[in-house]
């Protein structure tokens, strides 16, 4: 198993995962996957990185970890098995573990197994001094079925997600008008760098499709004046709140009358519409950050990707503006992507 890479997504993506890998890669190899996570074996023609690219690099991959072993476990000693692939491991130490499982129905059932295991896996490898808090690398466990164990690990301050199983815990907040909005509370935990210095009160932004408001709430809990476009009503907090303006009009007709700083948009639309949309506004200056989602097509995924992030390319180089773009299949999202777009500072002659 040297070399092979262990990919954890949402239960129906494992193919996006592959498609997104070899394109972004140039490697191909034999794959494995089954609902929840994708495992990539090398051909002879090549290796897979050593060093996994950042998470944020990857969009489908909520986690992406180097395999050192695939163990067979006993129903009665599945800890012995693990214990001695440790023991192959060029890795002496590690300064932690964690013990996970698929995201999908067919994992569900072991959350319980892995939560008792660890305690059992912990002990045994602080006895044979494998823990280490000053190591360089994580030790993760990875259950498929009470039968199997991948052995795997990963650099934490490289490329590592800091949750575990790669999923953020967003709390849902009870004034909120509509679950969406923890896709944009996970979008600023999970793509947005040094969000709470870029998010201040007294900032303005825009929601463009903001009815019935879950977008906007995340904004103004941050302090933000934000103007609301949509032509829908407005739910609850977000229909009278004294910082939210709402306008009753076309989100790709709206302009405000000065720049912003924050644009977000979930507006259900053509993934290629709503590129150029955002890539127009902010090659513009109309706004410097952008979130935004892309509704993907059911087939085809990662070429409609390529395709809206071709068009965003294009739009930001016409006007000779500098950019940063990063993208998350989130949690929360289902068959879309949520994007992060920010004007970058024009470097110094």
């Amino acid at each position: 198993m040297r070399h092979a890479l262990l990919f954890y997504c949402r239960a129906g993506f494992e193919n996006d995962c592959r498609q997104e890998w070899e394109a972004r890669s140039g490697q191909t190899g034999g794959w494995e996957s089954e609902p929840g996570f994708a495992l990539f074996k090398p051909g002879k023609g090549g290796e897979a990185d050593p060093n996994p690219p950042e998470p944020k690099e990857l969009i489908f991959a909520r986690q992406t970890l180097h395999v050192l072993a695939d163990v067979q476990l006993g129903e009665k000693d599945r800890l012995t098995p693990i214990l001695d692939a440790l023991k192959s491991s060029k890795i002496s130490a590690f300064n932690g573990v964690w013990l996970e499982h698929p995201d999908s129905d067919a994992g569900k059932p072991l959350s319980g197994f892995t939560r008792r295991f660890t305690d059992i896996v912990e002990k045994a490898l602080n006895e044979r001094n494998l823990i280490d808090p000053k190591a360089r690398f994580r030790l993760h466990l990875f259950f498929p079925s009470m039968t199997r164990a991948l052995v795997c690990s990963v650099d934490p301050e490289v490329a590592a997600s800091p949750w575990l199983m790669g999923i953020p815990r967003v709390r849902m907040p009870s004034e909120a008008p509509s679950r969406s909005t923890l896709k944009l509370s996970e979008a600023f935990m999970t793509l947005v760098p040094d969000a709470d210095q870029l998010l201040k009160s007294g900032m303005t932004g825009v929601d463009l499709g903001a009815a019935p408001g879950g977008w906007t709430f995340q904004l103004v809990a941050r302090g933000l004046k934000v103007f609301a476009v949509d032509n829908g009503p407005m739910k609850g907090d977000m229909a009278i709140h004294p910082h939210v303006k709402h306008m009753r009009e076309d989100g790709f007709k709206y302009k405000p009358q000065h720049p912003v700083d924050w644009l977000v948009c979930d507006m259900v639309e053509q993934p290629a519409r709503i590129a150029q949309l955002i890539a127009k506004w902010l090659a513009s200056g109309t706004a410097r950050h952008a979130v935004f989602n892309l509704k993907l097509p059911m087939k085809k995924r990662w070429a409609e990707i390529e395709r809206c992030f071709e068009l965003i390319d294009q739009t930001m180089n016409a006007a000779h503006v500098r950019y940063a773009l990063t993208a998350k299949h989130l949690y929360h999202d289902r068959e879309e992507v949520t994007c992060y777009l920010t004007r970058l500072k024009a470097p110094r002659r």
